[in-house]
């Protein structure tokens, strides 16, 4: 059973939607984040409101993934970094730096 909501605004005192004479009433293409269906659909933008920040958070989670994953390959690269540094100095100088922790 599919449920459909009526088409009052609860911005204009639960009167019938003016549809496209609203400025809130607007067309969504896309994919829905719930179903993975095609969306080609004109609505109050805000019934679109919870399944746009449904999308919102699911982006800003795959930021975040894409963030840590390049914060741990520059922690890669900078270990590499010290160890090609620290090979270039003479065997004297390898061992203070290692020692007292002072790789600059």
């Amino acid at each position: 059973m599919k449920l459909e909501a009526k088409a009052n605004c609860p911005l204009d005192g639960f009167k019938p939607c003016r549809q496209l004479d609203c400025a809130w009433f607007m067309k969504v293409r896309g994919t829905n984040p719930n179903t993975g269906e095609e969306v080609d659909d004109y609505g109050c933008s805000m019934a679109w409101l919870p399944v746009l920040m449904i999308e919102n958070s699911r982006q800003q989670n795959q930021t975040g993934a894409a963030v840590e994953s390049f914060r741990n390959e520059m922690v890669k690269a900078n270990k590499a970094s010290q160890q090609l540094f620290l090979s270039s100095l003479p065997p004297q100088e390898q061992n203070k730096n290692l020692i007292n922790g002072n790789l600059q």
